[in-house]
C-alpha cells in the first residue's frame, strides 16, 4: 500500500522532530550524569577527609572550596497541578485569667498543664512555663501571690520557684480548697443546688 506523498512527508518530518528531541534529551542526560558524578566525587573526597580527621583529630583542617557545584539543567517537565499543603495544627486556647478563687484552682491548673503538654515547643525551659502561667494571675489573691513571688526574686536575686512541679505544689497549697470534698458536698446540699 502506498501512502500519498504528503502523508509520507509528514511522517518523515515527525520522525525527524522525534530524533532531534531524543538527541537533545540524551545530551541533557549526559550533562546531568557528568554533574552528578563530579559532585559525588567531591563529596567522596570530603568524606574521606572528614573520616581522616575523626580518626586523627590533630591533623589540620582542610580547605573546603566555597564554590557550589555547577547547576544541573533540569529536563522540561509538564506542569502538574500542585497539591495543596495544609498543616493541621491545633489552635490552642490560653487558660482564663485567674483571680485566686479556690473553686477555680483545679480548672486553671488543668488548663495550664494541658496547654504546656500540647505545645511544649513554645517554652524553652520550666521557668518560662512558670512565668507564662503567672501572666494569667490578674486579680484577687492570685495577683497578690504573684506579686509576692516577684518580690522574693527581687529580694534574693533568685526566682523562688525553680520547676513546674514546684509551681504546681505551691499553687495547690495556696489555691486549692483545703477540703475540696467537704466543699463539694456543701455545695450539693446548699440551697443553690435546688
Amino acid at each position: 500500500m502506498l501512502l500519498p506523498s504528503d502523508t509520507s512527508q509528514g511522517i518523515a518530518d515527525a520522525l525527524g522532530y522525534l530524533q532531534h528531541h531524543l538527541q537533545e534529551l540524551t545530551e541533557r542526560q549526559h550533562v546531568s550524569e557528568s554533574n552528578i558524578n563530579s559532585t559525588l566525587a567531591a563529596l567522596t573526597a570530603q568524606l574521606q577527609q572528614l573520616t581522616q580527621l575523626v580518626a586523627n583529630p590533630s591533623l589540620p583542617l582542610p580547605a573546603i572550596p566555597n564554590t557550589p557545584p555547577p547547576p544541573v539543567p533540569s529536563p522540561p517537565v509538564s506542569p502538574s497541578p500542585a497539591l495543596p499543603t495544609r498543616q493541621t495544627r491545633l489552635k490552642l486556647s490560653c487558660p482564663p485569667d485567674f483571680n485566686g478563687e479556690c473553686h477555680n484552682g483545679h480548672a486553671f491548673l488543668n488548663s495550664c498543664s494541658l496547654y504546656i503538654c500540647l505545645a511544649p515547643e513554645q517554652f524553652q525551659d520550666e521557668q518560662e512555663r512558670i512565668l507564662w502561667a503567672l501572666t494569667f494571675f490578674k486579680g484577687g489573691r492570685a495577683a497578690k501571690w504573684s506579686e509576692n513571688v516577684f518580690r522574693q526574686e527581687v529580694d534574693t536575686s533568685v526566682f523562688p520557684i525553680q520547676t513546674w512541679g514546684e509551681f504546681e505544689q505551691q499553687f495547690q497549697l495556696h489555691f486549692f480548697s483545703a477540703n475540696a470534698e467537704a466543699d463539694a458536698i456543701n455545695a450539693l446540699e446548699g440551697t443553690s443546688y435546688h
